[in-house]
């Protein structure tokens, strides 16, 4: 009888939790929006999906972790809205013959993610080339990518692939930078 009695008081404790967190908005309608960051394993699975050697990327399945006022940052432009962020994605896989990403390492500090990656892109006219870089992932409290920032160096990694250029570009970011 005793049993009993502490399993149904087990259920009753558990149908009142489940309607306060109702009542709270606990619950919610987005996957992966558990007031929860993806967490690392979760991150490299979904981001490696986003690239295939064959061919061009297909972002489309990890659109719904970003938030709808995401700023996307890198060394070429800024985008502030998904609306434009999911079209600035269409034009680079529009404009590229084929965009592979290699992740090397991915950490995670509270409601931040780094990786470090090689992304290499052929164009129409042009062979592949590798562009080594990271990428900086800031989410908010639901769980959500708020900024994405991508930190590359894109004309010394374009550069050197063209001789003249390759030497004089090196040269001058070592007299003057260096």
């Amino acid at each position: 009888m005793l049993i009993i009695k502490i399993q149904y008081d087990i259920i009753l404790l558990l149908i009142i939790k489940l309607i306060l967190n109702y009542r709270r908005g606990i619950f919610m309608e987005k996957p992966y929006q558990e007031n929860k960051i993806l967490s690392v394993e979760e991150i490299k699975e979904f981001w490696s999906k986003t690239y295939s050697k064959e061919g061009k990327p297909d972002w489309s399945h990890i659109f719904p972790f970003y938030d709808e006022n995401i700023f996307f940052h890198d060394s070429i432009q800024k985008i502030h809205g998904k609306e434009n962020f999911v079209a600035m994605c269409d034009r680079l896989a529009k404009r590229c013959k084929s965009l592979n990403m290699d992740l090397y390492h991915i950490i995670k500090n509270d409601n931040v993610v780094m990786m470090d990656w090689k992304m290499t892109m052929s164009f129409r006219f042009f062979p592949k080339k590798p562009i080594f870089g990271c990428t900086r992932l800031t989410f908010n409290e639901e769980g959500l990518i708020i900024e994405q920032r991508d930190y590359y160096d894109l004309w010394g990694d374009i550069y050197d692939g063209i001789p003249f250029f390759r030497r004089f570009y090196r040269w001058f970011m070592r007299v003057f930078f260096g």
